[in-house]
């Protein structure tokens, strides 16, 4: 008897294949003696649509909202039928004796399997496959601890609540808001609180009106003092600056205190995979989606991280054990740190990183025991792999020690201060390559001594204006998703992508902005709809559903309730709203007018009656050619004498000279069926397939 693995993907499912030991490749699946492994590809079934409940909702009408379902269908999606039924054959084979889930140990992983296996309807016993990455060892392990699949039936139930959530409340915002207001306008659970958090911070900064203010600067010896009054540097009145600069000049600094406090700054913890997008945001511009990417083939193709969708910064103690192994297989590419860091014998310093309480399904992201072979890898993912490793590195450093000095000077009854910082000891910080130019300088302020009088040199006014709070980047945007809540770490970068496609924000220099219809849509959903607080509370108890103290039934009724409520204030409501991007050209086919969409190749003009469907292109296709000049995509055209490139930078223009197009092997097949039984052609298999290929030409 066999174990049948389900797989989330083909790719795992050939490592896993290769690790245990079966070869027998077929088009559904891989067999050895013991194991059938087969794959999904992500989802092969989902929530039934509404037009599977009844034809009728294939036309979007107001009248037929709310829809709601009684009881959620599921169905196979039709693009990936055919590995569905692989599967599904493969089940009824009467020599398999239990499934094996090891799809992506998550929420979502779960979901895909469960669903399967709810469609094929199984009913022999069920295993969990539950790893934290994908090295030969971390598998071979996994399968020695194969748990019983009802541990994460709670998991299983979260992952539905949500699913179908995000169908109900989604699926009928949009349908309501777009039919009411005849433009395709998106809302959902999660994305339309976070962009009402993007459009509170727009009207903040609209709202902001700068003011004037001034510091005062004495030079008082070799030292540059600030006016300073109950922990405040900047005077907003120029009268009183100016009083407080004429009562200072050419008089006597007295030395008030000297206050020294040595600090220390901790190691910081290692990265969860929000952490982890916003320091890639910050330092190398990424987008959340993009670190997603880099971040799975590191983990699934080069095996050199572990799973990269957790939601802890924190380690389970029994990963104590592993911290030499993993080391050494850092020690090629951070020979020096490493060699530091084996000191100690691989002893974690930052104790506080182990905490099993802070860990519900993964760990933290750190360096597999896999070495990495950086010639391997490109770019981006060095960049990220890098900065993975680094906060692992510096684990087994001591904290840095520093020392943080403030002079209180005393001028004609005006207070000023000067701050100094002196690193004491680096520690961690050496990892990060950040030179220390405190240190390296002399510690200024230990000369000065409580009593001493100083003349003061020079004193100055300077003049500024205070500023607007700046618009969000996706690291900032990451973490007011985090504070409240907004989806998960797995699902935060396809929610700012979805705002950025439906084109009610746009992505400016790295900041994100609200586009005219984004402003718009707000105004017309629904007060609770765009809430963080109401989405944090339900996020809330899907956790708790999750960990097998939330009530599923309860949390669907509240959500049935909410979506009718939703539905019915978008029928009532009587505001307005106007397409921003409709031009004055009309369609050719109904007469209506157009609006204007950019696309990834150019812009298009689209009707804008949703029926009629038509578009046209308003801007020339690019091509993958690249001008000899200036290295840009060119445009493609069609002209008298047939198509052709152009760079109008340029003024480059090159003709598009046409290929014959190469016959595929299963063209080749088809054509030589179709004519090796006509007589009129040679017996031979090449006079077969030449007569063909001249016969299609003709």
């Amino acid at each position: 008897m066999k174990s049948l693995i389900l797989a989330e993907k083909p790719s795992v499912a050939r490592d896993l294949a290769r690790i245990l030991g079966c070869k027998t490749k077929q088009k559904h699946h891989i067999e050895g003696d013991k194991f059938i492994i087969t794959w999904a590809l992500g989802h092969l079934v989902e929530l039934k649509m509404p037009e599977d409940y009844d034809t009728k909702y294939k036309t979007w009408r107001m009248e037929d909202l709310p829809i709601i379902p009684e009881k959620m269908g599921l169905k196979v999606i039709r693009q990936t039928t055919a590995q569905f039924k692989g599967i599904e054959k493969l089940a009824r084979r009467k020599d398999i004796k239990e499934l094996i889930i090891a799809t992506d140990a998550g929420r979502e992983g779960e979901l895909v399997a469960r669903w399967i296996i709810e469609r094929i309807r199984w009913n022999k016993p069920l295993k969990r496959l539950w790893i934290s990455s994908y090295t030969d060892r971390a598998v071979k392990e996994g399968f020695r601890r194969l748990k019983p699949a009802n541990q994460y039936d709670s998991l299983y139930k979260s992952a539905v609540c949500r699913a179908e959530a995000d169908w109900l409340i989604g699926l009928n915002a949009t349908r309501a808001l777009t039919t009411k207001y005849e433009d395709p306008l998106s809302a959902g659970r999660v994305q339309t609180p976070t962009l009402a958090m993007i459009l509170n911070r727009e009207k903040e900064i609209q709202s902001f009106i700068p003011q004037k203010y001034w510091t005062v600067h004495a030079q008082i010896g070799t030292f540059t003092a600030i006016w300073e009054a109950n922990g405040e540097r900047k005077v907003f009145s120029e009268q009183k600056a100016k009083q407080i600069l004429d009562k200072i000049k050419g008089k006597q600094a007295f030395v008030k205190t000297i206050d020294r406090k040595e600090k220390t700054e901790p190691q910081p913890l290692p990265y969860d995979l929000t952490e982890l997008q916003r320091d890639a945001n910050r330092r190398y511009g990424f987008s959340a989606k993009k670190t997603s990417n880099v971040l799975q083939g590191l983990y699934e193709h080069h095996k050199i991280v572990t799973y990269p969708r957790t939601d802890s910064r924190y380690l389970t103690t029994d990963l104590a054990a592993t911290m030499t192994e993993r080391l050494s297989a850092l020690s090629s590419v951070y020979k020096e740190e490493v060699r530091h860091a084996m000191k100690h014998n691989g002893k974690v310093l930052a104790k506080r990183v182990f905490n099993n309480e802070k860990v519900t399904d993964h760990h933290a992201i750190i360096p597999t025991e896999e070495r990495p072979s950086m010639n391997d890898l490109s770019g981006d993912e060095k960049k990220l792999y890098s900065l993975i490793a680094e906060r692992f590195l510096a684990l087994f450093y001591p904290a840095c020690r520093f020392e943080s000095v403030r002079a209180v000077f005393e001028i004609e009854g005006e207070r000023f201060t000067v701050r100094e910082s002196v690193t004491v000891d680096p520690g961690f910080k050496v990892i990060f390559r950040q030179s220390n130019e405190q240190s390296e300088s002399s510690n200024q302020l230990a000369v000065l001594k409580p009593g001493r009088k100083i003349a003061v040199r020079d004193a100055s006014l300077k003049e500024d204006l205070t500023e607007a709070p700046p618009r969000f980047d996706e690291s900032d945007l990451l973490a007011r998703m985090e504070k409240y809540g907004l989806g998960t770490p797995a699902t935060r970068a396809d929610i700012i992508e979805k705002l950025l496609s439906s084109e009610v924000i746009d992505r400016q220099n790295n900041r994100l902005y609200p586009t005219p219809k984004g402003k718009q849509l707000i105004d017309l959903v629904n007060d609770d709809l765009k809430s963080p607080e109401l989405t944090a509370k339900w996020e809330a108890e899907l956790e708790a559903i999750a960990r097998g103290i939330g009530n599923p039934d309860e949390f669907l009724r509240k959500i049935r309730k909410q979506t009718r409520q939703i539905v019915t204030e978008i029928k009532q409501s009587e505001k307005k709203y106007k397409a921003h991007n409709i031009t004055g050209t009309k369609c050719p086919e109904c007469g209506s007018l157009m609006k204007e969409k950019k696309g990834k190749d150019g812009r298009m003009l689209i009707c804008s009656d949703r029926e009629c469907g038509f578009r046209k292109r308003k801007d020339p296709k690019l091509s993958n050619r690249r001008c000899p000049q200036c290295r840009k995509k060119m445009e493609i055209h069609e002209g008298k004498a047939g198509a052709y490139f152009q760079c109008r930078r340029c003024n480059i223009v090159e003709k598009l000279e046409k290929q014959k197009k190469a016959v595929s092997k299963r063209e080749e097949r088809q054509l030589l069926n179709k004519y090796a039984n006509d007589e009129s052609f040679g017996n031979s298999l090449a006079d077969a397939l030449k007569a063909a290929l001249e016969q299609k030409e003709k």
